[in-house]
């Protein structure tokens, strides 16, 4: 079973997978997809589309000089079978492959950091070209402290608001309170009074009999 590359993006192309086009002087060329297909017959470079190994490389995000990368090459190079060089060839391929993960990871935290430093010297001169934009943030600042210390100022004074209200609203419920104590009271002495009055009546009527 061989994995084939895809001549335009170079994706594996898998057995049973893909497209592939035999030109008039019988070259073989393997896509993974009609949209590699379709471009090749277009006649687009690879190197300027964004979604290709070859651009990729070409603008140094990924390893492309490296000598690991020189045992993938095709080699047609007759050689007598033997049992003892296939397992070393595998194991040499394993080897090998584990080599290239850890240099390409090398290589990528490389470039981010690389990254890292252009955009803060790129920032640096930046501010040194138009000091202006300093003092336009310390302006920003400027006025966004003076509305936090408005927010601040206006919540504190709802907070009081809300506190009077409450004492007003106590003050109110206590008043009522008193009243109804009162009404409460008149009421009772009211009862109190129509009691004896009735008394007295029953009295007064007893002694005319």
């Amino acid at each position: 079973m061989r994995i084939y590359a895809c001549h335009f993006c170079s994706s594996p192309v898998y057995p049973g997978h893909g497209i592939m086009f035999v030109r008039n002087d019988a070259k073989e060329f393997r896509f993974c997809r009609s949209k590699c297909h379709k471009a090749f017959k277009q006649r687009r470079n690879p190197r300027k589309l964004r979604w290709t190994k070859a651009f990729r490389k070409a603008a140094g995000k990924e390893l492309a000089v490296d000598s690991t990368l020189t045992f993938a090459a095709r080699r047609n190079v007759p050689v007598r079978y033997n049992r003892e060089l296939v397992a070393t060839t595998l194991k040499a391929m394993a080897r090998v492959e584990e080599i290239r993960q850890r240099r390409e990871r090398a290589f990528y935290k490389n470039r981010m950091k690389g990254n890292k430093e252009k955009d803060l010297a790129a920032d640096k001169k930046l501010v040194e070209d138009h000091p202006e934009l300093l003092r336009m943030r310390d302006v920003e600042l400027r006025i966004r402290e003076e509305k936090a210390a408005r927010r601040a100022a206006a919540e504190l004074e709802a907070e009081d608001e809300d506190e009077e209200m409450d004492v007003d609203d106590e003050m109110d419920v206590s008043e009522e309170e008193e009243e109804s104590e009162d009404e409460e009271a008149q009421r009772v002495k009211q009862k109190i009074i129509l009691k004896n009055k009735t008394r007295s009546k029953k009295h007064a009527t007893q002694v005319r009999f």
